[in-house]
């Protein structure tokens, strides 16, 4: 008997409903992936792999300074990675402080000039010498190569320190920086993907993929970043040429903006002051560095020839939009499109921001109103003067707008403040020659010249005299900035040229003022040479900083010579405390006391002097006498 196709139909839909797959299979094919990294990271954890990489770290002493390897969260391919100019701030915030903090990239860092010729180091000096008795922390945190994601990123480890104000110089590197849409670091052209990628950077699984990528990319890529010579920016940018009005020019745009609009209302959130700038670079003396034709446009070098001849025949304004033009032309975006400036403007109008017309404070000091190399060492980098302008600038606005130091009066006039500045810039003639020698070693390689025509490092400079000979051992990599210098003092020291001497090793103080032994060198230096005075400064800066056996010890020697026995008393017994055996310590001591005559404790004192050293010069002597007081 034949079933009828009803019945059947009824029975394989019951059959079909009876071996549908139950919900808990969906559940579970969800949840495969996410247990999958979720036991992936806790075993990454637990075998410690990867890095952890702090936005701060703890300097000693009480300061903090910004992580080392912080640009390590931006770089994948880089092995030497970028460093900050190592400024170093209080970790608690002391009642009297003014603190600011300067973000951007290498032109604000001071480059060539790193760590002395920034601008913020000229922001520093003048508030220092204007309100003396505010604590003052300018904190630059600038990193070579970076751009606005390395800012947003660092932000909210800015603001958790509680800035009184902050400083933004950017744009130069929005293309070609870590992570933008023409670096050889990017990891996409969608600002939102790489936000979320950075703010994914605590996880180990997300380094382990990072690593792996690395690995993969250092395989098959026919020439790596770091195989590469020359700069760091040049190496990151190779061959990615980006034409005027392209997609790629815009999208650097839209990240620019998208980036700078977080920035300022992460401010804006925390009620914290910011300033941007408008970016400045070399027009009249730089030619662009690839020139590619187009339907719309002729070639970039045509224009800047066209721009030069103009310039020769006194036609300046027409030299002008010309010199502009060939930049903008320019496939090679090492310097920022004027787009980038009015986005800042734009912005600080919509956010009731301070902008900075750093580019007009230029204009300004250049003949014939021409940027060129009479204010800039290369194609966007200032010389030192035209930091010092850009600092006179940034000032000027913290002035205009109220944020500069409310709880003391200047000391200085604001009309002799810039004079006075510059006359007390800490700098020296071997911070020019190390400047000197990077830009010869930047203009040594693509895409200045071509690869074929670079020469070797050590042919590039003949030192002349001993601070070149020392600028040269740097440039070489065989040398720190910090050598560097502690040698110029020591061959200064030498020449018994205490002035040269106290100059380098100040510069030393200056850039890292918790290295107590850089106290310790120049105050032994000076006193072996008698000059009390001098050394009294050291010695108390040292002492204020960690005191220790050896600054006491000075401290009280130096107070028993000038006569002032209670200071000489009070420092001499806190280097007992410090260190016992000391008989110099306990000669003088008991020296002091019979000054204040306290026989009593001067004689027990020498007694102990003479139980460290019973040979020490003159202890008997003294005893004797001390004997024959107390006996009277």
């Amino acid at each position: 008997m034949k079933s009828s196709p009803k019945k059947i139909d009824k029975t394989q839909s019951e059959i079909i409903e009876k071996k549908s797959t139950p919900k808990w299979f969906f559940v579970v094919l969800v949840f495969i992936p996410f247990a999958f990294f979720i036991a992936l990271e806790l075993s990454l954890r637990f075998f410690n792999y990867g890095q952890e990489i702090p936005q701060w770290i703890d300097a000693r002493r009480g300061k903090y300074i910004i992580n080392p390897e912080v640009a390590s969260r931006y770089f994948y391919q880089v092995k030497n990675i970028p460093t900050t100019i190592e400024d170093v701030f209080d970790q608690k915030k002391k009642a009297n402080s003014f603190r600011i903090f300067v973000l951007g990239e290498s032109s604000t860092a001071g480059f060539p000039y790193l760590p002395m010729g920034s601008f913020s180091r000229y922001i520093r000096r003048r508030l220092e010498l204007t309100y003396p008795n505010t604590v003052i922390e300018v904190v630059n945190l600038s990193l070579s190569a970076v751009n606005t994601y390395t800012i947003l990123d660092l932000l909210p480890g800015v603001l958790e320190q509680k800035p009184d104000l902050i400083l933004i110089y950017t744009g130069h590197n929005e293309y070609y920086g870590a992570l933008g849409v023409g670096s050889m670091e990017s990891i996409g052209s969608s600002p939102s993907l790489v936000r979320f990628v950075l703010k994914l950077k605590e996880y180990k699984t997300v380094q382990l993929i990072k690593n792996i990528l690395s690995w993969a990319m250092s395989k098959f890529a026919s020439e790596s970043v770091n195989d590469s010579p020359g700069t760091l920016m040049s190496r990151m940018a190779k061959d990615q040429y980006i034409e005027l009005n392209s997609s790629k020019f815009e999208k650097g745009l839209e990240q620019f903006e998208m980036n700078m609009r977080d920035i300022l209302k992460l401010t804006k959130e925390s009620n914290v002051p910011i300033i941007l700038g408008k970016v400045v670079c070399n027009l009249k003396d730089q030619k662009p560095f690839v020139s590619i034709p187009s339907d719309e446009f002729p070639p970039a070098d045509k224009i800047y020839e066209e721009a030069i001849v103009k310039f020769k025949n006194g036609s300046f304004k027409a030299a002008d939009s010309l010199f502009i033009l060939a930049k903008e032309l320019d496939a090679l975006r090492f310097r920022a499109p004027n787009k980038i400036n009015e986005i800042i403007e734009k912005l600080c109008n919509e956010h009731n921001v301070k902008c900075v017309p750093v580019d007009s404070y230029f204009i300004a000091e250049s003949p014939n109103g021409i940027v060129g190399n009479n204010l800039m060492t290369d194609h966007l980098h200032p010389n030192l003067k035209g930091y010092q302008i850009m600092g006179k600038a940034y000032y000027e606005a913290m002035s205009q707008n109220g944020f500069l130091p409310k709880n003391e009066k200047p000391k200085i006039s604001f009309s002799e403040q810039d004079r006075i500045t510059r006359q007390n810039f800490v700098f020296s003639d071997l911070d020019s020659t190390i400047g000197n020698c990077r830009i010869l070693l930047l203009a040594n390689d693509w895409p200045f010249i071509d690869k074929s025509q670079r020469k070797p490092t050590e042919l590039l400079f003949t030192p002349k005299n001993f601070l070149d000979s020392i600028a040269f051992r740097f440039m070489m990599n065989k040398i720190t900035w910090a050598d560097a210098h502690v040698a110029a003092a020591n061959r200064y020291l030498a020449l018994n040229n205490i002035t040269g001497f106290l100059k380098h090793m100040d510069i030393l103080i200056y850039q890292y003022p918790i290295v107590v032994e850089y106290y310790d060198q120049v105050s032994l230096a000076l006193m072996e040479r008698e000059l009390f005075d001098p050394a009294l400064k050291y010695l108390q800066a040292r002492y204020k900083i960690e005191p220790n056996d050896y600054s006491t010890k000075w401290l009280g020697n130096i107070a028993l010579y000038k006569g002032d026995y209670d200071n000489a008393i009070s420092f001499l017994s806190k280097s007992l405390d410090l260190n016992s055996n000391d008989a110099q310590v306990l000669y003088n001591l008991a020296g002091a006391y019979a000054q204040k005559k306290i026989y009593n404790m001067a004689l027990n004192t020498i007694n102990k002097c003479l139980a460290v050293d019973p040979n020490y010069p003159q202890a008997n002597n003294l005893k004797q006498q001390l004997i024959r007081v107390v006996n009277r």
